[in-house]
């Protein structure tokens, strides 16, 4: 590749064809141009190394013994783990019909290459595919907002904090940090390790959005771990906003297809009384408020659990 716009490591492209000669001819194009390769023999082992190796891109044959091209892909890109922005190619054999291909794009391919296959231009398809890819992932990097639940991530949080940390010092008035963890133990048990995270978030998005304030500066700062930042709020205001959360959840459960689950939800409030009296900054309190978040328990409340634990830091 020419002009990357990544890091330094070779990308990776995972080829799935249950025919070794076939692996072996793509990667001996592949390997001089600087791909490192990645082989699988049948459907499900490409899906396994797809989400565990994380490859850069795939190159899938249409026919292959457990299934075809197009289901794999289909699977793929169905699976919230696994990026939008890795490209596959789904290479057709000359024989397969008009309807096999229109099958591989609308399961999500890039690209459906046909048989005998022109090393040269899939060459050039790699190159320019991989170039959107890297550009997309580092806007992603660089972006402020969490894409699954629609607010601030870390980075975002962090920098709207210290932004909204110095205003409050210059006004003296109070900074409460609500601090909260749901877990949905009977949708964890009947999805794979990690599938529910995007749904959960997007459900707590939802969530802090109806429940929170214009003001207020709401983050996702793990993969179940959100915060509030509340300008203004006292001790007794962060007790009634987390008392909403926790109402919220009860009253708009979390369904998943024609499933509700329950939630349980763990929070922790801090608050100071005087951001222009404390050492604290905006990060301190949060980073304060999310510890005392992993130490503490949940016990139900309706139709969710919550544990507010409140603690004034002066």
């Amino acid at each position: 590749m020419q002009n990357r716009t990544r890091s330094s490591r070779p990308p990776v492209v995972l080829i799935a064809d249950d025919q070794e000669w076939s692996v072996r001819s793509l990667e001996s194009v592949l390997g001089p141009r600087g791909y490192a390769v990645l082989r699988a023999y049948t459907g499900r082992q490409a899906l396994a190394l797809a989400r565990t190796a994380r490859p850069d891109a795939m190159v899938l044959d249409y026919r292959m013994p457990d299934m075809s091209g197009a289901e794999l892909c289909e699977e793929l890109r169905a699976d919230p783990r696994f990026p939008l922005t890795v490209p596959i190619i789904v290479i057709a054999a000359g024989g397969d019909s008009r309807s096999h291909r229109m099958d591989a794009y609308r399961a999500g391919a890039w690209e459906v290459c046909g048989e005998p296959l022109d090393a040269e231009i899939l060459l050039h398809k790699l190159d320019r595919f991989l170039e959107s890819k890297f550009f997309a992932d580092q806007v992603h990097e660089q972006s402020l907002v969490d894409p699954e639940s629609g607010l601030y991530n870390l980075k975002g949080f962090a920098r709207r904090a210290r932004e909204l940390g110095a205003d409050l010092t210059r006004r003296g008035v109070p900074l409460s940090c609500v601090a909260f963890a749901p877990t949905v133990e009977s949708l964890a048990a009947t999805s794979e390790a990690g599938g529910d995270d995007a749904a959960l978030a997007e459900y707590v998005g939802g969530i802090c959005r109806r429940s929170t304030r214009m003001s207020d500066l709401v983050g996702r700062i793990g993969p179940s771990e959100f915060a509030v930042l509340a300008p203004g709020t006292t001790s007794d205001g962060a007790s009634r906003m987390a008392e909403r959360l926790a109402d919220a959840v009860v009253e708009t459960p979390l369904r998943v297809g024609d499933v509700e689950h329950p939630i349980r939800l763990r929070v922790v409030q801090t608050t100071v009384a005087n951001a222009a009296e404390t050492p604290l900054d905006a990060m301190d309190l949060l980073q304060r408020t999310t510890g005392a978040l992993r130490t503490v328990g949940s016990r139900s409340v309706g139709g969710a659990a919550l544990l507010s634990t409140p603690a004034i830091a002066s």
